[in-house]
């Protein structure tokens, strides 16, 4: 437990209990090949770890942006704490150094694995929140998003449609999406165009824009709501 002294001093404070901390790092694959070892793993806490941070950050963006409509709220909030990001912040703090990994899995790379760091990130909030209450939680969750959160208040913030879609097909469907321009109308200094996301023969949704690029992302982010509210 050594090197988590290193991590406690990093993150100016330490546990009273070590052994919550300790765990936040055990990975699936450490406790399936040590049957034996007594504590559990960190997939509960990725779950309480979840929902603080949507708590913490919903929180912080409805007292900071009372004037932002409820849709864009939640664009922000999951754009801000989705996977990709939460692996960033992982990886700035450097806990994939910490994880306790099975053989097969330290040897595929496991330390650098996106959804490893993504998920030791939200172990980590949990055995913050568990052992040292929800005021340090929430003091240590704003200083990692304050970037994030100035980006939000300088108006130059902005949410990353076609990343989230990719993210959430790989995740549910193990596929990626595929766009496609179905129409283009207009002269060429003023062109209009309309492009689809599809998942192999099904057509997700329907963007348009000034550019291929914008038509993209306003179809991705009309995909990413609807699947998103599917599976709610």
């Amino acid at each position: 437990m050594s090197g988590l002294d290193e991590l406690q001093s990093s993150l100016g404070f330490t546990f009273n209990d070590p052994a919550i901390l300790g765990q936040a790092f055990i990975h699936t694959s450490y406790t399936n090949e040590n049957p034996g070892h007594q504590t559990g793993d960190n997939q509960t806490m990725e779950f309480l770890g979840d929902a603080v941070l949507n708590m913490v950050v919903a929180e912080a963006l409805y007292h900071g942006f009372p004037a932002l409509a409820e849709g864009k709220l939640t664009e922000i909030r999951i754009s801000m704490i989705r996977q990709e990001k939460l692996a960033e912040k992982a990886a700035d703090i450097k806990l994939g150094n910490y994880l306790v990994l099975g053989k097969g899995e330290e040897a595929s790379g496991g330390r650098s694995k996106r959804n490893n760091l993504a998920d030791t990130f939200e172990a980590l909030t949990a055995a913050i929140f568990l052992d040292r209450g929800l005021d340090v939680a929430r003091q240590f969750i704003m200083s990692v998003f304050r970037k994030e959160l100035a980006a939000v208040k300088s108006g130059k913030f902005t949410s990353n449609f076609k990343a989230m879609l990719q993210e959430l097909t790989q995740a549910e469907f193990k596929t990626l999406p595929e766009y496609e321009i179905i129409e283009s109308t207009g002269p060429d200094h003023d062109k209009v165009f309309v492009v689809s996301v599809s998942l192999g023969d099904v057509v997700l949704a329907v963007g348009s824009g000034k550019t291929r690029k914008t038509a993209e992302s306003e179809a991705a982010r009309i995909a990413y709501i609807k699947l998103s509210a599917g599976q709610e």
